[in-house]
């Protein structure tokens, strides 16, 4: 798996790496079931900090708080 952490950065569109994010402490902190729009994506990176981004799912839910290596660049 490669490592896009490196790559992605505020204003970036992204989605969650299923694999990446599958018995992580979040995936435990979370519901069983992920949503569908964010395996799907886009989201937009608000901010990051540290190892973490700040998600904004272009839908109403609320933003979140995710690993950058969770995460992999978005392809429509």
């Amino acid at each position: 798996m490669a490592d896009f952490s490196v790559s992605l950065k505020k204003g970036s569109l992204v989605r969650l790496n299923p694999e990446a994010y599958r018995g992580s402490l979040e995936a435990g902190a979370s519901d069983a079931e992920v949503p569908a729009y964010v395996l799907e994506g886009p989201g937009d990176i608000l901010l990051v900090k540290g190892e973490h981004a700040q998600i904004r799912w272009r839908r109403p839910v609320p933003d979140v708080w995710l690993r950058l290596d969770q995460l992999q660049p978005w392809q429509p």
